[in-house]
């Protein structure tokens, strides 16, 4: 068996300060796994999986019933469907699991399903359990959690709250215990988690690389010694190993009597409202970490530190207020937030005067606790107002017209998202299940029955399995009261539609002819408003962008939206305009993404006004690459950014050679579309 680095081997996991951020997270979620689980963000190579991985290694054992499925407790054994135990079943000791979801996982694997062996061989309905029994009482570890399906992110998630998994499919009805710490890590290079879905987490924690040599140094000098002798490498950490896990140990048996006063919830409240964060859960999971972290600190009691650090893990992810919002925690308003106390105020007495004395002094409570403290109630804990966001500079529309841009190359802002018209692709698809165009998928609604190849999962579809089998069963020896003699040959599963995810290409035209800033700023809204369309429906996005005499580029076909939106709003505006090597750009990158992920269907969205200037015979180049676009069959969309009372129409003959769909920018948004319907009624 392979050894694991060691936990309290990774560079932070052991700070003279403590733990960092991230092993702490993980710690805390241990002590108390009712937090909701731990996201972990940060770029590739910060030994996210390492330490992940490695946290197993230090929680205590756990005793279980001897051959139960489903790692039942031997004092609440009531939710197994293994079950009942009797007082007298014997038990067991074994280590915590740690259980890998991959993100190509089946709403079957992750839940479990109808035991198809036993079900075409004996005749018998029988739940063969899913990842989220193995997990209970364990961790339950999805790397690239981003990337994993929403339903079944959502399912996870629902798991983890409510600590038990319900099956109800196949002519299985199961319900079982599924208590386990999720932990997830991503790279949101790679695409954000939806804000509903990042509001689920418990905790989460930003990571990087450290910038400091000496750091860097350890970190490789760990990691070489580990390769070199892991047996050697993880025998020095062994004590430290040990003490770690001993000490969580301890922390889970005193979390239980640890206390949280009024005065600390007041605390807890000011503090979510101050952040403005949705709902309740922030409070709610703020709390429960202060609880965790007094009781890893040893004290029966929370304090005002142990509310900054829950603050600082359950705080950041739930203040994004729009997808493209990066996450982050303003120490200064926490600050003001905690009332820039020392601690919390004691408890007042069993029956307290009815009229305060006044105000404490600025220093807050004596260090023996016995002090008079500002209230919590009083004006030093009120809420700070946020600082007002500074005036956004006025737009070319305040000063009328399509004024050009000043310089040969500027750049616009963009002006308020809004909801977009639906944009999809020609025909079915069977690519990746998402909210975009239609296309055969796991989930969705049933609409036959078929075959499944070798390896394929998927849903049994039992009229068409039982279908299949009633023409052999005399053959097969049944005299017609038995039961159904079935063959693996006699399975069929269910083929169902639903939507796909897609790649959404855009192709944006950002020459002069588009430099007029409220045109251009036009063009930015839009082409943002079609970004967080496709966020939400789980596409990858691409940017190519032309100017000058060239087209580039500007942000291959990624899952990160918020990149695009920032590329987007960093693009220039100037220069000639070279259409046909924009579109023979996209073409080629199409061609690469085609290779590279053959069942991920393309829209191509032009937007240009369809001028084309940059070389010689610049508009029948144009027309020559829009054919060559049109020949590979990729759905088209050209966006029109004409405007003004004289048109010249090339962004309509356009989308005639590239056989794509023509939107006006106006008409870009679902608004504009109905209200067009409603003129045409």
């Amino acid at each position: 068996m392979s050894q694991q680095f060691p936990f309290s081997a990774v560079v932070g996991a052991d700070g003279p300060d403590g733990p960092d951020p991230m092993a702490l997270a993980l710690i805390l979620t241990t002590i108390a796994p009712e937090v909701g689980g731990v996201l972990v963000r940060g770029e590739k190579g910060t030994a996210k999986s390492t330490i992940v991985r490695a946290l197993a290694a230090v929680l205590p054992p756990i005793e279980v019933v001897a051959g139960d499925r489903f790692s039942s407790d031997p004092r609440d054994s009531g939710l197994s469907p293994d079950g009942p135990f009797g007082p007298d079943a014997a038990t067991e000791t074994r280590p915590v699991r740690l259980v890998e979801l991959p993100v190509g996982a089946t709403e079957d694997r992750v839940l479990g399903s109808l035991h198809l062996e036993r079900a075409l061989s004996e005749g018998k309905a029988e739940y063969e359990p899913g990842l989220l029994a193995r997990a209970h009482r364990g961790l339950l570890y999805v790397d690239e959690v981003n990337l994993l399906h929403d339903h079944l992110v959502d399912l996870l998630l629902d798991a983890a709250a409510m600590g038990r998994a319900t099956v109800e499919r196949d002519g299985v009805s199961v319900e079982h215990a599924a208590r386990f710490v999720l932990v997830g890590t991503m790279n949101p290079e790679e695409g954000e988690l939806r804000p509903q879905l990042l509001d689920r987490f418990g905790l989460t924690v930003e990571v990087a690389a450290p910038r400091e040599p000496a750091l860097r140094a350890e970190v490789v000098r760990r990691r070489m010694a580990y390769d070199a002798d892991p047996a050697g490498f993880c025998a020095r950490y062994a004590e430290a190993e040990a003490a770690l896990r001993s000490r969580i140990a301890d922390a889970q048996a005193l979390v239980g009597s640890v206390q949280l006063t009024d005065a600390g919830l007041l605390k807890i409240a000011e503090v979510c409202a101050a952040f403005d964060v949705d709902g309740l859960r922030a409070d709610i999971v703020t709390a429960r970490t202060a609880v965790a972290h007094a009781a890893w600190s040893g004290r029966t009691q929370v304090t005002l530190e142990d509310i900054r650090v829950a603050a600082r893990l359950a705080l950041p992810h739930r203040r994004r207020r729009k997808p493209f919002d990066a996450p982050g925690l303003d120490d200064e308003l926490l600050e003001q937030a905690l009332g820039g106390e020392d601690d919390l105020p004691p408890e007042p007495d069993p029956e307290p005067d009815p009229e305060p004395d006044g105000p404490g002094g600025p220093d807050g409570p004596a260090p023996d606790g016995d002090g008079e403290g500002d209230p919590v109630d009083g004006p030093a804990a009120e809420a700070p107002e946020a600082p007002e966001a500074p005036a956004p500079p006025p737009s070319a529309a305040d000063h009328g017209g399509d004024t050009p841009a000043p310089a040969p190359s500027s750049v616009a802002g963009t002006g308020a998202t809004y909801r977009t018209r639906l944009l999809t692709v020609r025909g079915v698809g069977t690519g990746t299940a998402g909210r975009r165009s239609r296309a055969r998928t796991t989930n969705g609604r049933r609409i036959g029955a078929t075959t499944p190849l070798p390896g394929q999962g998927g849903a049994i579809h039992l009229t068409e399995t039982i279908r299949a089998s009633a023409g052999h069963q005399r053959a097969r020896g049944r005299d017609g009261s038995g039961p159904l003699v079935l063959r693996p040959a006699d399975l069929r599963v269910a083929v169902r539609e639903g939507r796909e995810a897609n790649l959404v290409l855009f192709c944006v035209d950002a020459s002069g002819s588009m430099a007029a800033r409220r045109r251009m700023e036009q063009v930015k809204t839009a082409v943002l408003s079609l970004l967080l369309d496709a966020y939400q429906r789980r596409d990858k996005v691409g940017l190519v962008t032309f100017r000058g005499a060239e087209a580039e580029v500007a942000l291959p076909p990624t899952h990160s939206v918020d990149a695009a939106a920032q590329r987007l709003e960093e693009l220039p505006a100037g220069g000639r305009t070279p259409l046909a090597e924009g579109l023979l750009e996209a073409a080629h990158l199409l061609t690469v993404e085609r290779t590279r992920d053959p069942q991920r269907r393309a829209l191509l969205v032009v937007v240009t006004d369809g001028r084309a200037t940059s070389g010689a015979d610049a508009v029948a180049r144009s027309r020559r690459a829009a054919g060559i676009l049109a020949e590979t069959g990729v759905t088209s969309v050209v966006v029109d950014c004409e405007s003004g009372p004289m048109r010249m129409g090339l962004a309509v003959t356009l989308a005639e050679h590239l056989g794509a769909e023509h939107v006006p920018v106006g008409e870009v948004s679902a608004e504009a579309l109905v209200d067009a319907a409603r003129r045409a009624a």
